[in-house]
């Protein structure tokens, strides 16, 4: 029983830690197929196609029937695959104008734009005479500061794969205008992502099947991608998969960019909660530059290297302060069950 219980604890640790390889390691395999010549947008159309093929059976016999479907949902839910499918798009751009570490450094912001977000429409309270407020607005400041250093600095290379004395001036100069283009690219989705996240969270309180929303909005994603290409890629050898990387990239995105990581991090909110699932973050950020360095071959910054923790730092002082106002909210109620007489039981099933 000691080491079923233990393998059990330890289970959601060894799970978020493989969502984090995974995602970091989708983002690699998607560079080296965008540089392959992989079209971005038609990427995007397959493998939310896929990804809506494989969940087709999961919502026809596994979705909530008792939760009737009515139009202003599936507007709701058309909105929520508008905002992914042109953050989908855009993100892989900046992924092939920067690198797979830089994104994994800038999508730490997320959470703290959400958090922004969460302010500005009043769906979260920030009192700044309490040092919790204190420390989310703290952490936001020095995490959006990171950002823009990641993004504007490259500064001299860390790990080296290629000397860049042997390296033409003008294109030295035109890799770090894509790098910067690429950033502030990465950097809009994080806010479409934010505002996704905000959207969503209001559409699952009013709709809680979870996964008739993920069904939809992969649907719908891969419904306005294939409207966006048919606009941007004028190309039609564009659809032709050329290689096994651009095949083995749309396979491994819709299986574990949607069902896998959806899957982990259900259960593990459910089981650890959301400070918990997001305080593995910014391991991407190691993750990513270990992969990139040994399968693409990119030299890591010390831009990076300081933007990078810069931002790891604003993200954890944001989320101690949340974690802290929990604490507070649930000391509270414990507070106001002792003085109205409550036994414990009630409150350990709080």
């Amino acid at each position: 029983m000691g080491l079923t219980s233990y393998i059990w604890n330890a289970a959601p640790f060894v799970a978020m830690i493989t969502v984090e390889c995974t995602d970091v390691g989708l983002s690699v395999i998607s560079k080296a197929a965008l540089t392959k010549g992989m079209s971005n947008i038609v990427s995007v159309v397959y493998y939310n196609a896929l990804g809506t093929f494989i969940l087709l059976p999961c919502f026809i016999f596994c979705r909530n029937k008792q939760a009737p479907l009515t139009f202003s949902l599936l507007w709701r839910f058309f909105l929520l695959g508008f905002i992914g499918s042109s953050g989908q798009i855009i993100y892989l751009a900046g992924v092939n104008y920067s690198s797979p570490t830089l994104s994994s450094a800038l999508v730490n912001l997320i959470p703290i734009f959400t958090f922004l977000f969460a302010v500005i429409f009043r769906m979260e309270k920030l009192e700044l005479r309490r040092s919790s407020s204190q420390a989310k607005a703290l952490g936001a400041v020095v995490a959006v500061t990171g950002a823009f250093v990641v993004t504007l600095y490259k500064g001299p290379p860390v790990l080296i794969t290629s000397s860049p004395s042997n390296f033409p001036q003008h294109l030295l100069h035109s890799e770090q205008s894509r790098w910067i283009l690429g950033g502030f690219l990465i950097l809009l989705v994080c806010l479409s992502s934010a505002t996704w996240n905000v959207f969503q969270a209001a559409t699952v309180k009013e709709y809680p099947d979870k996964m008739t929303i993920v069904f939809f909005f992969t649907f719908f994603t891969a419904i306005q991608s294939l409207v966006f290409s048919l606009i941007l890629e004028r190309n039609p050898t564009a659809w032709k998969l050329k290689s096994t990387v651009e095949v083995a990239a749309i396979v491994c995105t819709a299986i574990f960019g949607s069902l896998y990581r959806i899957a982990i991090h259900t259960w593990c909110l459910q089981k650890k909660g959301p400070v918990y699932v997001a305080m593995f973050k910014p391991l991407g950020i190691v993750v990513a530059v270990i992969l990139t360095f040994i399968f693409l071959g990119d030299t890591l910054y010390l831009g990076s290297v300081v933007g990078s923790g810069v931002i790891a730092l604003g993200f954890y002082t944001v989320m101690w302060g949340q974690a802290k106002e929990k604490n507070i909210v649930l000391e509270n109620d414990v507070s106001h069950l002792e003085s109205s007489g409550q036994k414990a039981p009630l409150i350990q099933s709080r």
